[in-house]
């Protein structure tokens, strides 16, 4: 297992590390096991790491953005190179199992290289103008400083999708991670130091969200605030930036459904059901917590997944073969624990799971049981409200349109999936199922970060991480006009 050679981790401020006194412990969710003390910063840090981003990012603009991609050719290279020595620090500090975050870290450097490739790219329009002798043209420019607020449950990938495209774009980034998952920051700036990124191109405060969050997001010199996190936060920067007219980008969880029509492969859609609930714990804003599935199939559908579950592997994400590795503390816990509850009071039937394990080598951690509930209405809270953990609900329908009305039900609009061999189905369900991401014949998870990421309603408020779309973000078009007449030309009052 590889371990940290420090006890305490620190700010990285203007490419310098600072020291914090006040400090609180990181515990591998999977044993309990302290890691490392991370900082509780204040306001005043979060001013000093803007202060530095302001000033490094008026120079870091003037640099061509090919050579801007010279550097994040470099990030991604490095991590490359780190890859396992990532990846074991992130399932010890996350709990995630070692395959996906050996996964997450190649997520982190696929958005290196692809955001590096974006420097030579950058596309604004040329277009005629409808004057003689004038040009016209439109350009991406970046906005200033962002701030990035990530969550613990993809400590390194979603932290890539935003500070990223920002870098490249010509912004600073002051970046708050979660505190529960620090050390993939400080893994993280100390890769942007060893490629050689300008001072204060990149800052990483530790901290709580209601120190260092309520500060990045109400700091005047903050242009953009990029957030993933629970819906009631993100209503609330929401809020907090509406009213200072400071841009801002939600991303802000799922109820994910895989639909399984009558026709499905039932072996195939047990698989995706499998790694969509059960990976990661179930704790992915696209995890599948919603299983629909036609009458028909369903109790041979419940068969084979119960069949399949038993055979699950629970405990240290660090063993190669663990499927289900913990829940990311003892809040988690006690929340899935209510949920499971709720199920049983509104009537759904528990068919697997259900409990905290604590037996073996689970005492110490922070396990959950594969979870599965049938005769599932989808009214209930189960199926409508986020649960964040290894919990199912089967969702038995009568029809294809009882199915995508169900599926659309929820107040999310994150990902969805369908499992059939009906090619008029398929093409029926990506128009009408009202989500930002859609699968045919797969799970609710394995997004690639060339396409755009982000959902519909409750899900976020119109932004996308990842692809292209990711650096409308962090810029701002600029339209530029060149006239070349000589004479004044008054736009449309002068067209014949």
């Amino acid at each position: 297992m590889v371990k940290l050679e420090i006890e305490k981790l620190r700010n990285y401020i203007n490419g310098e590390w600072k020291e914090v006194a006040r400090t609180t412990a990181v515990v591998n969710p999977a044993t309990g096991e302290e890691l490392v003390q991370v900082p509780l910063s204040s306001k005043e840090h979060v001013e000093e790491a803007v202060s530095a981003a302001k000033k490094a990012q008026k120079e870091w603009a003037l640099v061509p953005a090919p050579m801007r991609a010279e550097f994040l050719y470099r990030v991604g290279y490095l991590m490359k190179e780190k890859k396992e020595y990532l990846a074991q620090l992130l399932t010890s500090e996350n709990g995630k199992v070692i395959e996906e975050a050996r996964g997450e870290v190649q997520e982190g450097i696929d958005m290196a290289y692809y955001m590096a490739g974006e420097g030579r790219r950058l596309f604004g329009q040329t277009t005629p103008a409808e004057l003689k002798d004038k040009f016209a043209m439109s350009q991406r420019v970046p906005v200033g400083v962002v701030g990035i607020i990530t969550p613990w449950n993809f400590p390194i990938a979603i932290a890539t999708w935003k500070s990223f495209p920002a870098i490249i774009a010509g912004n600073a980034v002051v970046w708050k991670p979660a505190t529960e998952t620090p050390i993939m920051a400080f893994e993280l700036a100390k890769i942007f130091e060893e490629a050689g990124l300008p001072k204060g191109v990149v800052n990483v405060v530790f901290g709580s969200g209601n120190e260092v969050g309520n500060a990045l997001v109400h700091d005047e010199n903050v242009q953009v605030i990029s957030f993933t996190g629970s819906n009631d936060t993100g209503r609330g920067i929401a809020a907090a930036c509406g009213r200072q007219l400071k841009k801002v980008s939600l991303e802000m969880g799922g109820k994910n459904a895989v639909i399984v029509m009558d026709d499905a492969d039932i072996d195939l859609a047990v698989e995706g059901i499998l790694w969509s609930a059960f990976g990661t714990s179930g704790q992915r804003c696209t995890a599948c917590s919603r299983v629909i599935v036609h009458e028909a199939v369903k109790s041979t559908l419940e068969a084979h997944l119960l069949a399949r579950m038993e055979q699950l592997t629970i405990g240290n994400g660090l063993d190669e073969s663990i499927k289900v590795g913990p829940i990311i503390n003892k809040e988690g816990l006690q929340k899935i624990k209510e949920y499971v509850e709720i199920g049983k009071a509104e009537g759904a039937r528990l068919l697997a799971g259900g409990t905290v394990l604590t037996e073996g080598d689970q005492q110490m951690g922070n396990y959950f049981a594969p979870t599965l509930f049938t005769d599932v209405s989808s009214t209930m809270r189960i199926a409508q409200e986020e649960i964040f953990g290894p919990v199912v609900s089967l969702i038995p329908v009568k029809s294809f349109e009882e199915a995508i009305e169900v599926n659309n039900s929820v107040t999310f609009g994150l990902s969805s999936s369908i499992f059939t061999n009906d090619v008029n189905q398929v093409f029926r369900a990506q128009r009408d199922l009202d989500t930002g991401i859609v699968y045919v014949n797969a799970g609710t998870t394995g997004a690639e970060i060339h396409l755009p990421f982000g959902g519909t309603k409750g899900t976020g408020n119109g932004h996308r991480d990842s692809g292209i779309q990711a650096l409308d973000v962090f810029t701002e078009w600029k339209a530029i006009y060149v006239d070349y007449s000589g004479k004044l030309q008054r736009a449309q009052i002068d067209v014949e």
